[in-house]
């Protein structure tokens, strides 16, 4: 009896080694998974960045930030020369309600000679400015757009007659055309537009001419380099409004 009770024992014993080991087994494949599980989702939180956007590269800044006055761009003898005998030779300025982004003034005049007629002349000159726009692009890559819409305008002009567009030099902008043609009216009219670029600024320069009362037609070749002299001063004018204001000297010490 005693030696069946120790044989029991031994029997229960053993049998009850599988299933110790069974389960410790499960508990360790179990903690090895959970870690790996662990491992897998603190690499996850640790690649991902949740609130971060990749940031969009800034435009630049928009070279000018000042259109000068019209009426004053173009030198006053320059009007005498283009526009003889001027109504008002300080020019008439077009009303804008954002005069930082456009301006334009215009003069025009009839010089009455007798006998031998009339020469009427006119002349326009506008701005048009531009800025850095998030969603519209740089302000001068904006400007050339404009300056492309000003000549494909002038080419197009209802009623032109002989158009001819060619390069304009010497602007001292970036970008310059001048396009010539005419138009019937009641007397030939002699055109001429000259657009330029500088920087963020489109310049838009229009000039004709008529002849009335059995006067000479004007010389075509003359009002475009007429047109291209005041062109290039209008050019200038741009830098010279964004100059910075010239601080005073303070008086020296005696």
């Amino acid at each position: 009896m005693h030696r069946s009770a120790s044989r029991l024992t031994r029997v229960l014993a053993c049998a009850a080694v599988p299933v110790i080991l069974t389960v410790a087994g499960c508990s360790s494949d179990s903690g090895k998974e959970s870690a790996a599980k662990g491992d897998k989702k603190s690499g996850s939180s640790a690649s991902s960045k949740p609130g971060e956007k990749a940031k969009k590269p800034e435009l630049e800044k928009a070279a000018f930030a000042t259109l000068p006055d019209p009426c004053k761009a173009i030198q006053s003898a320059t009007i005498d020369t283009l526009v003889p005998e001027a109504k008002d030779k300080n020019g008439t300025a077009t009303k804008s309600n954002d005069l930082a982004s456009r301006a334009s003034c215009s003069w025009n005049g009839l010089d009455e000679d007798g006998l031998k007629g009339s020469q009427y002349r006119w002349l326009s000159l506008s701005f048009f400015r531009t800025d850095s726009h998030a969603s519209l692009g740089s302000a001068n890559k904006r400007a050339e757009e404009q300056y492309g819409k000003q000549v494909e305008a002038a080419k197009a002009t209802e009623g032109a007659q002989n158009v001819k567009a060619e390069p304009a030099e010497g602007l001292g902008g970036d970008q310059g055309t001048s396009v010539a043609y005419s138009v019937k009216k009641d007397v030939d009219f002699l055109n001429t537009t000259v657009v330029a670029r500088t920087q963020n600024v489109v310049i838009t320069l229009d000039y004709n001419g008529a002849a009335y009362e059995g006067a000479g037609a004007p010389d075509h070749a003359k009002l475009l380099q007429d047109a291209l002299t005041a062109a290039k001063e209008a050019v200038a004018s741009v830098a010279t409004a964004n100059k910075p204001a010239e601080q005073p000297q303070s008086p020296q010490p005696q």
